[in-house]
């Protein structure tokens, strides 16, 4: 086919200059015409296997469209998600697809047969990733470094393959970019007055309506769901109140009390960069806790509370009036433990098994508050808790206030959409005995409880802090 062009070129060209007479030329040329038109009729070229994601560099919590083209129609092919933690681990995710009859796939439209996940699901290889073959137990993956994105590379893989086995054919990769801070956004840290936590500021002036962000028992200082908020155009500071070294006392003890949760909502209320009058909390598990008790008895005015799988009270009588814990939970009777190290704290968060003495006074509720339940919670009982505020608040004559979200098959962890499910993760190391503690939930119900918790999330504080 190519000399065949050259020629064909080069006659024309000879032609056009002069240089050869055009006797019989012409009927030379009219055979060489049917000649390359044949070649070029029967030629199998094709251009090479190509993968795009669109964007490639998004936030996390915005979907992308994965397309592959250029294959062979009715080919089985493999499309794998694979990227490292901020601790280095490797997590992975595939998918089997058969291409369609115009040689492409399309992740938005078309149906996995196999694989991380089953059916048409645009983003299952994000919020399927899991640990690879051969890695730690008990891996959670959290975003450390909020400042740096989680790089995916993507890759479209010949035949019905799993990527650990390394015996098939790349035909085409494309590397994204996910990120939790927008370009633009402000990461401050706090370490004033006892307060230790970061403020994230979104670009521009404010003043902007701002969000009191808590995590659970874990400890620790939890950045990447406020780096999300201000993301979205909404101050947010994250706060420790367990497990940081910059805190006082021992790291397993919440040696914090209400003075500290009210110095902190102040802190945000003073800032010149926040609306003082639109401000809500946030609370995760035994956040919730820490988030109805400042929404009812600290002396702050919140616009409005979210709630995520979270108890009313705590098991245990708070060592002062401020809501100090001496005890590190570690020794509850109501702990469960289960073969092979498993632990939950679910029976420990009854409302019949919580302290008098502990549980928020919710009649003195007065924002609205949205409380939001994995039916599958294996860490606390949040269906019961949330009953429990439903029946207190309808009591007082408040059930306006409350909105519960509640969703079958999802486990504790609900956060921002498309971030992997982890099911239990590693809890403590003790005499060289693992524990690894029961979040609950399946991947498939718990990745679309996820995406609609996050949109309904937003539009609350939409209508509660922007209206």
């Amino acid at each position: 086919m190519v000399r065949a062009h050259v020629c064909l070129t080069t006659i024309r060209h000879l032609i056009d200059t002069k240089m050869i007479p055009c006797i019989g030329v012409h009927r030379s040329l009219a055979c060489l015409h049917r000649a390359v038109g044949g070649v070029r009729w029967k030629s199998s070229f094709r251009p090479a296997p190509l993968l795009t994601a669109a964007p490639v560099r998004a936030l996390i919590d915005e979907p992308i469209s994965i397309k592959g083209r250029f294959l062979p129609p009715h080919s089985p092919v493999t499309v794998c998600a694979q990227m490292h933690s901020d601790d280095g681990d490797l997590w992975e995710a595939f998918a089997h697809y058969n291409t369609n009859s115009d040689g492409t796939v399309n992740l938005t439209r078309d149906h996995s047969v196999g694989g991380s996940y089953l059916g048409c699901e645009p983003m299952g290889l994000f919020w399927g990733l899991q640990p690879a073959p051969g890695s730690r137990e008990g891996l959670r993956l959290r975003k450390k470094n909020v400042e740096t994105p989680y790089v995916v590379l993507m890759s479209l893989l010949e035949g019905h393959v799993s990527p650990s086995e390394r015996q098939s054919t790349e035909l085409a990769a494309v590397t994204t970019e996910r990120w939790y801070m927008a370009p633009g956004v402000q990461r401050k840290e706090i370490r004033q007055d006892g307060i230790v936590g970061t403020l994230f500021l979104p670009p521009g002036p404010g003043p902007f309506p701002a969000m009191l962000d808590l995590w659970g028992r874990g400890g620790g200082l939890v950045e990447y769901r406020s780096a999300l908020f201000a993301s979205r155009g909404y101050a947010s500071l994250s706060l420790t109140y367990l497990n940081h070294k910059d805190l006082p006392g021992l790291r397993s003890r919440i040696n914090v009390g209400d003075p500290y949760f009210k110095s902190a909502y102040h802190l945000l209320q003073d800032h010149h960069q926040v609306c003082a009058d639109r401000i809500g909390i946030i609370g995760l598990s035994y956040g919730v806790y820490v988030t109805l008790r400042m929404g009812t008895q600290i002396g702050v005015k919140p616009s409005c509370l979210i709630c995520i799988n979270g108890p009313v009270g705590i098991s245990v009588k708070p060592s002062d009036a401020d809501g100090r814990i001496d005890d590190d939970y570690s020794h509850l009777e109501f702990l469960t433990y289960y073969n092979q190290g498993y632990v939950s704290y679910k029976d420990a968060t009854l409302p019949a098994n919580l302290n008098p003495e502990s549980k928020v006074k919710l009649e003195h509720l007065a924002c609205p508050l949205i409380y939001i339940v994995g039916e599958d919670d294996l860490c606390n009982s949040s269906m019961e808790n949330a009953d429990a505020i439903k029946e207190t608040l309808k009591a007082a004559g408040k059930s306006q206030l409350f909105t519960r979200l509640s969703y079958p098959g999802a486990g504790h962890l609900i956060e921002p959409p498309y971030t992997p499910h982890s099911r239990a993760s590693l809890w403590s190391v003790k005499q060289n005995k693992k524990a690894f503690l029961l979040w609950g939930g399946h991947p498939a119900p718990h990745a679309p409880a996820q995406e609609d918790a996050w949109k309904k999330i937003l539009d609350f504080m939409e209508t509660n802090l922007r209206r």
